[in-house]
């Protein structure tokens, strides 16, 4: 039998998903209340990083050892991949060790190339195009907040990144209007906007995005790999800064997202964190329980093996 994948919301089932965050908030009380619950003892997940991490790092890590099983970090400058060896060796060879393999890189297609050539899962920790690992401890913590976010309107604000991309995914997937407010020449994805149909409305102007939102999400405006575009992008995108009144345009129980780090003063105004409408603090603790639910799903079970 071939590993199931993770690269997307989209390798899933609405169904599916659903259930996946329901067992996160499950798993999130059990931690809560100090219960030890190991199904993946003996299970190793092997974690590849092309590009730095905190988060997905730690909660990744974390949340492999909480399950009982272990993980590995490694950095291509450690590894033979950082030495040119093709990646479906890699992945052959890796998914003869692990029992799952977790990836953060650049391009989209290593994560392709590499799950097509390997026996184990392979769980997307960010790509160039996507961050569905994310948009699962999103989607969890509105839910936890807000309820289902069937039928309500998300509005996202800056640039059309990977994380745009995957939350014009999730609209598809959970059954969300999305504004999406972005410069010109910095929209999402097409093949992702095709797929989303009317689901997706692209404006210029963030105040007509956020106006009756339910969620209201942004991200920094230059991502790994854009350094050199920094002071182009900050000119470009002052316009586009989520701030208390740009918020207060929004439904009056507006949650506010930020998948972190953010940059205080660019993206978002100084103190917009501590806004009580700002949730992402519980967004990023719920990256922990989320992806806990979904190695819980990927990875057999050890006891399978008895």
């Amino acid at each position: 039998m071939s590993a199931r994948h993770f690269l997307s919301l989209m390798d899933c089932t609405p169904q599916e998903l659903s259930g996946l965050l329901r067992r996160a908030s499950e798993l999130k009380d059990l931690r809560k209340r100090g219960v030890l619950f190991e199904p993946l003892k003996n299970r190793v997940l092997g974690m590849i990083f092309e590009k730095a991490s905190t988060r997905t790092r730690l909660s990744f890590e974390a949340g492999m050892i909480q399950l009982g099983g272990q993980a590995i970090f490694l950095s291509p400058k450690d590894t033979q991949l950082g030495r040119g060896e093709p990646v479906g060796d890699s992945a052959i060879v890796m998914s003869r060790m692990l029992d799952a393999i977790m990836i953060r890189t650049f391009a989209h297609s290593t994560l392709t190339t590499f799950a097509a050539h390997s026996q184990v899962p392979v769980i997307n920790g960010l790509s160039d195009d996507l961050h569905p690992c994310q948009l699962l401890a999103d989607m969890q913590t509105f839910i936890e907040h807000r309820g289902s976010i069937a039928g309500k309107t998300v509005a996202w604000v800056g640039d059309g990144n990977n994380m745009c991309n995957s939350y014009v995914e999730a609209a598809i997937q959970f059954d969300f209007q999305l504004n999406v407010a972005t410069p010109e020449g910095f929209e999402p994805k097409a093949r992702f906007l095709e797929k989303a149909g009317d689901r997706v409305r692209l404006m210029r102007d963030p105040r007509e995005a956020v106006a009756g939102a339910h969620l209201v999400s942004t991200d920094v405006w230059c991502s790994m790999g854009q350094e050199d575009q920094v002071a182009q992008r900050r000119a470009l995108f002052a316009p586009y800064q989520v701030n208390q009144a740009l918020l207060d345009l929004a439904a009056d129980d507006v949650l506010f997202m930020h998948c972190l780090p953010a940059h205080r003063g660019e993206e978002i105004s100084a103190d917009l964190l501590e806004d009580p409408r700002s949730v992402a603090w519980d967004q990023a603790e719920n990256r922990l329980h989320a992806q806990k639910a979904l190695l819980e799903m990927l990875v057999e079970p050890a006891y399978h093996h008895a």
